[in-house]
């Protein structure tokens, strides 16, 4: 028992290793081009995948954007001007982060839009169904018990 505890947390341990989307065909042999590759592929969406960074994503375009950026990189590029060139190239939907200005506005704003406007209709249809409502107190007078007495010794 004590074996397969300790090789599932092995598992568990270097089971981050094996997700990386990452080829080790991919890497750059110098450990600070590498490590700019990977903050700047952390910044960037997988157009497949959608919710995942092209550094954890095994699609063929995520691995076509990771090459695409240490190829700029070998070039001589910023940071900036590699996420510029991506932007350009694929839109600000690539960013996982858009820029607070054209577009990526209305990314920030449609959030926040859809909240308020959602908050709002549930208060309408509140203040609507409590207009509906009497507010006389809903006890049953004197005639209504009887009734209902009356009702349940007949079955």
């Amino acid at each position: 028992m004590k074996k397969a505890y300790v090789i599932l947390m092995l598992i568990l341990v270097t089971l981050p290793n094996f997700l990386l989307g990452v080829e080790p065909d991919e890497i750059l042999k110098d450990n600070k081009l590498e490590s700019r590759a990977r903050s700047i592929s952390k910044e960037l969406r997988c157009l497949v995948c959608q919710n995942e960074n092209i550094d954890s994503s095994n699609a063929e375009l995520a691995r076509d954007l990771r090459l695409l950026v240490r190829e700029r990189i070998v070039l001589g590029d910023s940071d900036e001007a590699v996420i510029d060139y991506v932007v350009k190239r694929y839109g600000e939907f690539v960013l996982l982060n858009p820029k607070f200005t054209g577009n990526g506005l209305v990314l920030w704003l449609v959030g926040p839009i859809v909240l308020l406007s959602s908050i709002f209709f549930l208060l309408t249809i509140h203040r609507r169904i409590n207009r509906l409502l009497p507010e006389e107190n809903l006890q049953l007078n004197d005639l209504e018990k009887e009734e209902l007495k009356n009702y349940f010794k007949k079955k």
